[in-house]
């Protein structure tokens, strides 16, 4: 006898909820389960990480995560341009914007976030712009002049992926940073000042601990110019906001779901809510109360429920990668690990090449024999060797573990040899 599938419906189809679906449709054998997907935007889930290159050629479709396979799978929906308004938790169903009701068994809440504008005056005039989805990036490309000024409100991984937007559109990109240094985050000083020295090469003009105090319309009331709180003004025909994110948990309040001390849908370390048939993954879940605004962690929570889903056997989300690896402008960066060396007693290992424009430091345990992070900025070819052996015990003194060749290329010191 075939059992009818149960129905679960998952409320976003960004990066995250693609992985969960995906994950589910690959494990579940017997067809337990039909998925419903509610997307907000008008198109399926894309590659947001790798933004950037749809201003270098590539097209939404090229980035656009859901094959064929996915579109015509019999036991999932896709339903694009379908925001979700309500939940009846009492009744299982969803209502769409446009007034439909869906049942579920379970439910999965991967709403994402959404860029943070601080309230400054003038954040919403003309020429002010957020950088988040196709429809940004379009309406930047349609207001960008060659030649001509931007500022970048944000200097950490989303700031420098718009500064990068900019230049690629021909634009001069300012970058104001709150914080001292750039990638606060992710880098320390150290790492921070080889990245910005480079960045600056490029074209970039910094500006760290400091932040926008207004932003001033022309006579013709669009965004000409913005003043910062030391007193800096800068010229400019675009402003764009790319100062972190917040977690679209808008859904909880009226839905009777509880929700961080810094938002997010509040969840345990199997990614449920309080209600045993409703979870969240990604940006807009509060794993015990923090949100994550990685990749990583997201796909990590999205197997997770997906498992649970199917009775495959899981581990709970207590220990989640937040390690880094990005080209930023063109600028090898990466973190891992305790990079901030935030272990009581941690040591720390430092070798920096000014001639080559490298900076890496690697945290050690109190004894110096057990790698516990690092950090890498202008050279991150032996990240994939130093993750591995986080938490483990060196297998080579630090400057030979640094100095190690890159997979198919020559050693960081063959390099500044050559270089010199």
């Amino acid at each position: 006898m075939t059992r009818t599938p149960r129905t679960l419906v998952v409320v976003g189809h960004g990066m995250t909820g693609h992985r969960l679906t995906e994950h589910l449709r690959a494990h579940d054998r017997h067809g337990s389960w039909r998925v419903v997907v509610l997307a907000e935007e008008p198109r399926p889930a894309y590659n947001r990480v790798a933004l950037s290159s749809y201003l270098e050629g590539k097209t939404a479709a090229d980035l656009t995560l859901a094959g064929h396979a996915f579109l015509t799978d019999p036991l999932v929906e896709l339903r694009t341009a379908a925001p979700v308004t309500g939940i009846d938790r009492r009744a299982r169903t969803v209502t769409t914007a446009d007034g439909t009701l869906t049942r579920y068994d379970a439910l999965v809440l991967a709403t994402g976030s959404r860029p943070f504008v601080p309230p400054v005056p003038g954040h919403d005039l003309p020429g002010c712009f957020v950088y988040r989805t196709f429809d940004d990036l379009d309406a930047l490309r349609e207001a960008a002049r060659e030649g001509g000024t931007g500022v970048v409100v944000g200097g950490g991984l989303l700031g420098l992926e718009a500064a990068n937007a900019l230049r690629l559109l021909g634009v001069r990109p300012h970058v104001v940073e709150l914080a001292p240094r750039l990638m606060p985050v992710q880098l320390d000083d150290g790492g921070a000042r080889v990245l910005t020295r480079l960045v600056t090469g490029l074209g970039l003009r910094v500006h760290c601990g400091t932040a926008v105090r207004e932003v001033h319309a022309t006579a013709g009331g669009r965004a000409g110019r913005v003043t910062l709180t030391d007193g800096t003004a800068l010229d400019t025909r675009l402003v764009v906001f790319s100062a972190g994110v917040r977690p679209r948990d808008e859904l909880a309040g009226p839905a009777g779901l509880a929700t961080g001390e810094r938002g997010g849908f509040l969840v345990d370390e199997l990614c449920r809510t309080a209600d045993p048939g409703v979870w969240a993954v990604g940006e807009c879940a509060a794993v015990r109360g923090r949100a994550y605004g990685l990749v990583a962690p997201g796909y990590r929570m999205a197997e997770l429920v997906a498992d649970q889903l199917l009775g495959r056997p899981t581990t709970p989300f207590t220990d989640p990668d937040t390690a880094t690896k990005l080209k930023l402008l063109g600028v090898d960066v990466a973190s891992f690990g305790d990079a901030h060396a935030e272990t009581e007693g941690a040591l720390e290992y430092v070798l920096r090449d000014d001639t080559a424009g490298t900076y890496a430091k690697l945290v050690l345990d109190p004894e110096g024999r057990v790698l516990r992070g690092g950090v890498l900025a202008g050279d991150a070819s032996a990240y994939r060797t130093l993750r591995a052996l986080t938490g483990r015990e060196l297998t080579a003194p630090p400057d030979r573990l640094l100095s190690a060749p890159a997979p198919g290329g020559p050693s960081r010191r063959a390099r500044a040899a050559d270089a010199a």
